[in-house]
């Protein structure tokens, strides 16, 4: 393509970061990056907003390379056959080039009640809401947190080691993603603190009133504030766009993140659904997916053929309070290892994990095309795609 490519990407977290400091590393091409907030969210640090250790943002003048304009609006409408996205300004952005990164959410529960007393916690003005609310509440309010994975783990601890009354409710499993030992370590870890850990088929929760949660074995807990961990979408933008998407409203693509609808559009991070098996949600994956988007646009901008995407995964890493934490290792293709790191040395790591993950981004805005994916990335991402019929279908939520 000859001359100035424009290309806006929709969403301001790790993966439309990542994509838009890549793309402005060539001077032929415009990037405008549209996100609602004048600030980066650091997402994996929500709990510690919540809790109060942190802000969990960071300006976007850290992290985002010069050359990207940052628009401070919301995307309403993408006309794919117009080139143009609609936003809620009343202004329009045409482009030649669209990265959809818009990432994901809190969901309707499908809980009565749910949706009136609980708080979610998936959205920095989530977290904003649910800290005023447990400002509003006596220090020895019991705090029922429903939903047992990452979000749920960290956020329960994060108020137990303050001293809380706490409540998990896992709804199943505690930490399905976790291998049998890892369970076993944060069990001990979320006991030690306090919390009290109901798991296993009744404690599915059915109802929330103002100051309780009902379960599905008859169990009815005294909550002064539920907080509400327990399922992820994302927006559906790409469905009230006309893009063909996942049952859960994911961008359908194929490996190069490519749409299936139109090449001109082009998913990254946990919007998208590559070949129909999309990866867990988590910053590891948008922080590879960002660039490979990129990649794949600036392939076609030099007549080349996309790559598919080759990522990795480390594990899962875990904050237990500011005390401890646990890193669970994990396959290159995400499936948990009978290899763990706790206590102390955990809690070290994961803090490593959310400063250098801004790290990371800010040197990709100063040195564009910097990360590549390691040499180990998934070479049998093709398997995975065959065996797409895998029971949790490959979209376990790190958030």
């Amino acid at each position: 393509m000859a001359g100035n490519t424009e290309v806006v990407v929709v969403g301001g977290g790790y993966a439309g970061v990542m994509a838009a400091n890549r793309l402005a590393g060539r001077s032929d091409v415009t990037v405008t990056l549209v996100n609602p907030r004048p600030q980066f969210v650091e997402r994996i640090r929500l709990h510690q907003l919540v809790a109060g250790s942190d802000d969990a943002v960071t300006e976007y003048r850290q992290v985002l390379g010069k050359r990207v304009r940052l628009a401070v609006d919301s995307a309403t409408r993408i006309d794919a056959g117009g080139r143009a996205v609609a936003l809620a300004s009343g202004g329009v952005l045409g482009y030649d080039y669209l990265v959809y990164a818009v990432g994901s959410g809190s969901t309707d529960p499908g809980v009565a009640g749910a949706a009136e007393y609980a708080y979610p916690i998936a959205g920095f003005e989530q977290a904003q809401r649910l800290r005023q609310a447990l400002g509003e509440v006596s220090q020895g309010a019991r705090v029922t947190v429903v939903g047992a994975g990452p979000t749920g783990i960290e956020t329960a601890a994060e108020l137990a080691e303050q001293g809380r009354a706490v409540t998990l409710v896992c709804g199943g499993v505690l930490g399905p993603y976790l291998h049998p030992r890892g369970r076993q370590a944060v069990t001990r870890r979320l006991t030690g603190l306090g919390v009290t850990v109901l798991d296993g088929p009744g404690s599915t929760v059915t109802e929330v009133t103002r100051d309780a949660v009902r379960l599905a074995d008859g169990r009815t807990l005294p909550s002064g504030v539920t907080v509400w961990t327990a399922g992820f979408g994302v927006p559906d933008l790409a469905a009230r766009s006309g893009l063909r998407t996942d049952a859960l409203g994911r961008l359908l693509t194929d490996e190069t993140l490519t749409s299936v609808t139109d090449e001109r559009i082009v998913a990254a991070g946990d919007s998208a659904a590559p070949s129909g098996v999309p990866f867990r949600m988590s910053c590891q994956a948008a922080v590879q997916l960002g660039p490979v988007a990129a990649r794949t646009v600036l392939s076609r901008l030099a007549g080349e053929r996309p790559a598919p995407l080759a990522i990795a995964f480390a594990g899962q890493c875990l904050s237990l309070g500011r005390r401890a934490g646990l890193f669970q290792f994990a396959h290159r293709d995400d499936r948990a290892r009978n290899l763990l790191l706790g206590g102390r040395p955990g809690a070290t790591l994961k803090e490593w994990v959310c400063r250098s993950t801004i790290k990371q981004l800010a040197l990709e805005a100063r040195h564009p095309g910097l990360f590549a994916p390691p040499a180990w990335a998934m070479a049998d991402r093709g398997r995975q795609v065959r065996e797409a019929a895998a029971p949790d279908g490959g979209v376990r939520s790190r958030y």
